[in-house]
């Protein structure tokens, strides 16, 4: 057995390979056809204009929806192994709460681009990055909290460390941003997609672009650390929430057809997560 085919691992791989490639195949066609400059531009400024604009966006819509249930399953994992303490529990809860916020984030970024609708952009870049900031928070706790019985203390300083490196890389995006658009270098500059490197402010949008790029590896790198974990969860659908008559999947009736498809988003959320534990670092 490979090891993406063991347990569920293949969730959070699935989910950094995918978006690092929706990062990086727009980047290469925008580079390409000069719609923006080949040193770094924002990640937003490479899905502006078509083709790009389009593969970015789809490629990013799958990313939020392989990213909710990857963080669903981190949640339901957590649950499992730790049932009677209330503490983690509802810790737990609201850290997939702000996943999902984050996620929701990213679907702004996703379908609002900044040329069109920028302060709808900014918002979901502040839910994305800010809210999941919170939350890769949220996860280091919860780590730091199931150590030793569970997670080995390892896995909490790699944590740690990568907490540190988004905190860092999201305060430098925000402050060498605000600098940027506080009009001391003009006017417009949100917009701008071509920059010369003689142009007053072009050193401040350098490390605006450095962090942002810097910043979004720093949540695909800690996405990494839950191959581990994943590798040791098992899910399957408790025999109560199974559709109760597999022929009406043939039915015509709407009314039927709504019963199914209730069933199986009951039978999705009420996964239950069965684990051959291992100590994973």
């Amino acid at each position: 057995m490979w090891w993406f085919q063991q347990g569920l691992c293949f969730l959070p791989s699935a989910l950094v390979i995918w978006t690092a490639a929706s990062f990086i195949f727009p980047y290469i066609t925008a580079i390409f056809l000069r719609h923006v400059d080949p040193l770094v531009p924002y990640i937003s400024d490479t899905g502006i204009m078509p083709p790009e604009r389009c593969l970015f966006g789809i490629m990013l819509n799958i990313s939020t929806s392989l990213c909710i249930a990857t963080m669903y399953v981190r949640y339901k994992q957590v649950c499992a192994l730790n049932p009677e303490k209330n503490k983690i529990a509802k810790l737990n809860k609201t850290g997939l709460i702000l996943g999902v916020i984050s996620c929701f984030g990213m679907c702004l970024i996703t379908n609002f681009q900044k040329s069109a609708m920028y302060s709808v952009h900014v918002l979901g870049a502040s839910l994305t990055f800010g809210i999941g900031a919170f939350y890769l928070l949220i996860q280091t706790i919860l780590s730091y909290m199931m150590q030793p019985d569970i997670h080995g203390k390892e896995i909490f300083w790699i944590r740690l460390t990568l907490l540190l490196w988004c905190v860092s890389s999201l305060l430098s995006m925000a402050i060498s941003t605000i600098l940027l658009l506080s009009g001391r270098y003009g006017t417009g500059l949100e917009q701008k997609l071509h920059w010369n490197p003689e142009e007053k402010g072009y050193t401040v949008h350098i490390i605006s672009t450095v962090s942002e790029w810097s910043l979004a590896f720093s949540f695909l790198s800690f996405f990494l650390t839950y191959i581990r974990d994943f590798q040791c969860c098992d899910q399957y659908i408790p025999d109560s929430y199974l559709l109760p008559d597999l022929r009406s999947l043939y039915t015509t009736d709407m009314r039927e057809i709504w019963t199914i498809l209730y069933y199986l988003l009951k039978s999705f959320l009420a996964c239950n997560c069965q684990f051959r534990w291992t100590n994973p670092l």
